[in-house]
């Protein structure tokens, strides 16, 4: 393109002006470059609710962003609409050359940019995509016999050997900063413009945009080292919180993969191993879409989930009279957020102890973790439930009580949440209802009243679960 020629550069889940693949791109070829973000109705029309804790966060962000570009010469435009129409309107408005963005992988996403592609092409402007998201797209790693990978280790092996220092080079966006279109004083449309309430970020102690998502790289560097050692363990500060960050792209993945990269050392090759499970899950997302409905392995779409409606409520709400479980229920119900460790707990639970349908409980956390992630979520739910890739054995089916004692061993994590068991000693607090009826009187909880007795013995559900798989797997 010729350097006389405007371009447009899109912004979605990349809110952050460094290290931008797709601005760089369009400030390399074009003398001037407008930027915009669309809070997108076909997306926001879905949420269940109007105080939903991610739509603030992408608001403060864009915020933050629109203040970036000014304090560099030039602005954003700020949309609220169908982003198939206002991005193809915009541009023919703006009388750009060419829409720049990076790429997205979820299925939604791939038929709204292929819609754009065409209402853009069909006005003479050009459509151009980059990578950003990832280190490594799904065509960049193959099997020895060009497939893709189904297995976490061999892939995890392959991406590290590909691995070079220019892949993880930023994208510079200050050189060319000056060809910023001077787009100052653009509107920002407040949050209760857009249908959406305030939900109290802050007082939570979530930071948002640019700044908040280096404050918690900074803090997490200073104890990335003891990260193998302590993540596991919910009450402890173990792992780096920034995963709403790098949902949302207030972060580069670059930054991340190549500070863990360069750190060396047991904690920081941990960390950048969930790294690489990150973009595993986006593979897993690019080559098989069904996944999004059916089981990775498909034989497991003969397995004959429970319809238990008290059962359910109880797992949401945080009830189940399993300690760990229902912290962490509560958790994610307080606050948008859930512990990695506590993630694979609750699925378990919902799938091998209640016999719940896996994609009931993905929906649930999809509706409500401020860091969900379609390729994620839905790699978790099927690790969890044995029916993914690379997932854990139908046969190995998590013991809340003995994972609660291993990974909340004071029970410091279930106390935050759950309150009732304030007074609990330690030794009854994973499993109260083995307390005597005294010993409940002098803790002042009585289980079945102050707290529920379990709504399931394991040991019997570990049973039923294990004739549950064997009978899909016959089928």
């Amino acid at each position: 393109m010729p350097l006389d020629s405007a371009a447009l550069v899109w912004f979605r889940r990349d809110l952050r002006v460094a290290d931008h693949a797709a601005l760089h791109a369009a400030l390399s070829a074009h003398g001037a470059v407008h930027c915009v973000f669309v809070f997108d109705t076909e997306i926001l029309d879905l949420l269940p609710s109007r105080s939903d804790r991610r739509v603030e966060f992408i608001w403060e962000s864009v915020r933050e962003l629109k203040d970036a570009l000014e304090a560099r010469g030039g602005g954003l435009h700020v949309l609220y609409g169908r982003a198939r129409e206002e991005i193809p309107r915009l541009a023919r408005r703006l009388g750009v050359a060419a829409a720049y963005a990076n790429r997205d992988y979820e299925p939604a996403a791939l038929s709204r940019d292929d819609a754009v592609a065409h209402a853009l092409q069909g006005t003479g402007v050009a459509w151009r995509t980059r990578k950003d998201q990832v280190i490594f797209e799904r065509n960049e790693l193959r099997t020895r016999s060009g497939g893709d990978f189904s297995v976490f280790t061999p892939y995890k092996r392959a991406w590290l050997a590909k691995l070079a220092r220019l892949d993880l080079q930023p994208y510079p966006t200050g050189k060319y900063a000056a060809r910023l279109a001077p787009d100052k004083g653009l509107r920002l449309p407040p949050l209760e413009e857009i249908g959406f309430r305030r939900t109290g970020l802050a007082a939570l102690g979530i930071s948002t945009g640019m700044s908040g998502g280096a404050r918690l790289l900074a803090r997490f560097k200073r104890h990335i080292d003891r990260y193998h050692e302590r993540r596991d363990y919910p009450a402890a500060r173990g792992t780096s919180n920034l995963s709403t960050h790098l949902r949302f792209g207030t972060v580069s993945i670059r930054q991340l993969a190549g500070y863990a990269w360069r750190r060396g050392g047991a904690g920081a090759h941990a960390w950048l191993s969930e790294l690489i499970w990150r973009e595993f899950y986006f593979m897993i997302l690019a080559s098989r879409p069904d996944v999004t409905e059916h089981a990775f392995r498909r034989e497991y779409d003969a397995l004959r989930f429970d319809d238990d409606p008290a059962r359910w409520r109880a797992w949401c709400e945080g009830r189940t009279g399993y300690p760990l479980v229902d912290a962490a229920m509560r958790q994610l119900e307080r606050t948008g957020y859930m512990h990695n460790r506590l993630r694979m707990v609750a699925a378990s639970f919902l799938v091998k102890d209640l016999g719940i349908d896996w994609r009931r409980g993905e929906r649930w956390f999809a509706a409500r973790l401020n860091d969900y992630d379609l390729a994620a979520n839905n790699g978790g739910w099927q690790w969890a439930a044995s029916t993914g890739c690379d997932a854990q054995p139908w046969f190995r089916i998590f013991n809340p009580v003995t994972q609660s004692r291993r990974f909340d061993p004071r029970g410091e994590f279930i106390r935050s949440y759950v309150t009732e068991l304030a007074r609990v000693p330690v030794r009854a607090v994973h499993a109260p209802w083995e307390m005597s009826r005294a010993e409940q009187r002098a803790a002042g909880c009585l289980i079945g009243e102050d707290y529920p007795a379990p709504v399931v013995d394991h040991a019997a559900a570990r049973k039923r679960t294990l004739a549950r798989f064997a009978a899909a797997r016959g089928a």
